[in-house]
């Protein structure tokens, strides 16, 4: 007799501390302060994004958009930037942490899109994770903000605000991922994550929250709110 074989059970998400009705109200507030939100990272196409996206971990889109200005000027495709060459490249990044490694990553990218995929950005998830210095988050970015995909991109800013506000509590970006996916209504998926980024960037900052002055503060669960000084 064969063994009998169980499926592998489901990883068991943490459970919202809102209400699906407090989760959309939430989504409702931060679209009427910006309904149409967009990228802070400046990028011409699908490719630039992606680099882009990838220049940014562990830095400031502030300090990627300095950085990338001259560059896409003159690469703006993979074609063009394996012209240009890992140490020309460098010269570009290096006010950017750990350029060196990025700079890598980036001639190994476009030589693998000029190979594997005719120099056209990929629209898998799967796909743009081949790629190197692209992981999960990069690829989420990209499939949203360049091709309008319902992903959820979880950064330090979306990690801190699904778990403070109690909205979709995770121990790790893939549990926060996995709930806000989960609770999330369609109608906001699109901009989901952009709402929640800017959200985190400005408002629910890291050290001292501005709960004073925040549209979501009434249904947030933090406990510790802040007061003006």
């Amino acid at each position: 007799m064969k063994p009998t074989t169980r499926k592998k059970a489901k990883k068991k998400l943490p459970r919202p501390k809102l209400t699906r009705a407090q989760i959309a109200s939430i989504y409702a507030h931060l679209q009427t302060l910006d309904p149409h939100p967009k990228t802070e990272l400046n990028y011409t196409n699908p490719y630039t994004l992606v680099v882009a996206v990838a220049l940014s971990a562990q830095s400031t889109d502030v300090g990627v958009n300095k950085a990338t200005k001259n560059l896409f000027a003159i690469a703006d495709t993979p074609q063009k930037m394996l012209e240009i060459g890992e140490d020309h490249l460098r010269d570009y990044i290096k006010t950017i942490g750990l350029y060196k490694t990025k700079a890598k990553n980036i001639i190994l990218m476009a030589q693998r899109l000029v190979d594997v995929f005719d120099g056209e950005v990929p629209q898998t998830r799967a796909e743009l994770e081949s790629l190197a210095g692209v992981g999960r988050k990069t690829a989420n970015v990209v499939l949203n903000t360049a091709f309008g995909q319902p992903t959820m991109a979880v950064d330090t800013h979306i990690f801190r605000v699904s778990n403070r506000t109690g909205m979709a509590p995770g121990k790790d970006p893939l549990e926060v991922e996995l709930n806000l996916l989960r609770v999330t209504p369609d109608e906001y998926m699109l901009h989901a994550h952009h709402w929640l980024i800017l959200h985190g960037r400005y408002t629910c900052i890291a050290r001292t929250p501005k709960c004073y002055n925040c549209a979501v503060s009434k249904i947030c669960k933090y406990k510790d709110k802040t007061k003006p000084v």
